[in-house]
C-alpha cells in the first residue's frame, strides 16, 4: 500500500481556522473509505476550550461512523497535540497519528507530559511528526505576528 499524506487537507483547516480568529490548527481523519471527518479550531466561536481541532474531528467522525472507537483510523493534525487531544487520540483508538509541528510550549506527544508513554495510557497510537512541519510553523507564526504586531 503506498503511503498517501491528508496533511495539506488538514491545512487547509488549519488557514481557515485562521480567518475565523482562531489558532490555526487543523485535523483530518482518514480511513480505508477516506476523509471521514476534518475540523479546524473553534475554541473561540464556540466558547469552548475542548473545540481543538482534533476533538472536533474525533467526534465528528465518531457521530458520521455511528461508533465510540477510530480504531484503523488515522488522524492528521498540523500541530503537535496538547495533552487534552492526546489523550483524547488514546480513547479514541486512533491507530497512526500524523503531525507536523512540535509544539514545544504546550505539547503533548514529544514534549511535555508525554501522554502516550505513560502507564495510564490504554492506548498508544503510531506516530509519525514532522509532516509538512515548515508549512505549519509558517502559518502559526504568521498568525501570531499579526497579532502581536
Amino acid at each position: 500500500m503506498d503511503f498517501r499524506s491528508y496533511m495539506h487537507l488538514a491545512l487547509d483547516e488549519a488557514r481557515s481556522a485562521a480567518m475565523r480568529g482562531e489558532v490555526p490548527v487543523g485535523a483530518v481523519i482518514v480511513g480505508q473509505q477516506g476523509v471521514v471527518a476534518k475540523a479546524g479550531n473553534r475554541t473561540r466561536e464556540l466558547n469552548d476550550p475542548t473545540a481543538h481541532a482534533e476533538v472536533l474531528a474525533i467526534r465528528a467522525a465518531c457521530a458520521s461512523l455511528e461508533q465510540e472507537r477510530l480504531t484503523g483510523y488515522d488522524l492528521y493534525v498540523t500541530l503537535e497535540p496538547c495533552p487534552m487531544c492526546a489523550a483524547a487520540i488514546s480513547n479514541a483508538r486512533i491507530s497512526r497519528l500524523y503531525y507536523g509541528a512540535a509544539d514545544p510550549k504546550s505539547g503533548g506527544v514529544a514534549q511535555g507530559p508525554r501522554v502516550f508513554s505513560h502507564r495510564q495510557c490504554h492506548h498508544a497510537p503510531e506516530i509519525y511528526d514532522g509532516i509538512d512541519a515548515a508549512a505549519a510553523e509558517t502559518l502559526l507564526k504568521t498568525f501570531f505576528d499579526a497579532r502581536r504586531g
